[in-house]
């Protein structure tokens, strides 16, 4: 098993003590139909492969792992629903969010172009993005505009490419769009890219995961403040009020109870070195 998918799962299992000590039940990390805890009518809650915020666990056998899925989860936890998880590809997952009732998307960015497009419970994991290039070929901007000329890895209908297409960057021209984030930096790596739009803490994990120092491998060209600092769980505007004021009061009570902060202390030093990235801000928007 790799150094990564060895401390997802030990990271998996200080979760479980976690909520055991909080006196929570660990029902939804399993399969649901083996479990007590009640499953709702028609709720279902889609998101993609965004390690080390939502990935498929090592062994493949207890579903989706991360810093979000956790928090999701312990959310899942506070109401007592068992829900199954499902990863699929992003714009797969934000349309079905979008365009149907009682669909729940984590991991999403808010931006203003999203913004009266969902409704929003709350924010789950802190982000911080840049344009990575490859400290072999580094490029150094000093605004977006000076970017236009490289080509840029994207995910569709993430909210990086949505940001770059906002500003008049296109798909075919500058942009190159995945539908996987390892499949970017592995462009990177071989010199098929020049940028790369994507958090911090996700380009270090994915770096690591494959093989490579990140201090080594990542040149920060560019930080993209306008981007946020939080990934949200949300709904899309056809489901109701209610429902989404009960999961943004569950959400709530994680964090006022200390669960959330120890997930995310955890993972950040799961991912990195003790300490490495305990001075990034936490939070974002609301």
């Amino acid at each position: 098993m790799s150094r990564t998918r060895a401390t997802a799962s030990l990271l998996r299992r200080e979760f479980m003590a976690l909520c055991t000590a909080l006196g929570w039940s660990a029902a939804s990390r399993a399969d649901p139909r083996r479990q007590g805890a009640p499953t709702e009518e028609g709720l279902r809650i889609v998101t993609e492969e965004l390690p080390p915020y939502n990935f498929g666990s090592a062994s493949g056998a207890q579903g989706m792992t991360g810093l979000s899925t956790q928090v999701v989860q312990a959310v899942l936890q506070q109401l007592q629903l068992s829900v199954p998880i499902q990863s699929m590809p992003w714009a797969r997952a934000y349309e079905l969010a979008r365009l149907n009732k009682d669909v729940l998307v984590y991991s999403i960015g808010r931006s203003a172009e999203r913004e009266a497009l969902f409704k929003w419970v709350g924010t789950i994991a802190p982000t911080d993005f840049y344009l990575f290039s490859h400290a072999r070929h580094p490029v150094t901007l000093r605004r977006l505009e000076e970017a236009r000329p490289y080509q840029v890895a994207t995910v569709n209908e993430d909210i990086g490419e949505q940001f770059l297409e906002a500003r008049g960057f296109v798909k075919g021209l500058n942009l190159q769009s995945s539908v996987r984030y390892e499949h970017n930096y592995d462009k990177l790596r071989r010199g098929r890219v020049d940028l790369w739009i994507m958090t911090e803490l996700a380009a270090r994990y994915i770096a690591r995961r494959s093989g490579d120092d990140p201090d080594r491998a990542l040149h920060k060209s560019l930080a993209l403040p306008e981007l946020g600092s939080a990934w949200y769980m949300a709904f899309g505007n056809k489901t109701s009020d209610a429902q989404v004021e009960r999961f943004r009061a569950a959400l709530d009570e994680v964090k006022r109870s200390g669960l959330y902060d120890q997930i995310l202390q955890r993972w950040r030093e799961g991912v990195e070195p003790a300490g490495a990235l305990m001075a990034q801000g936490r939070g974002g928007r609301r």
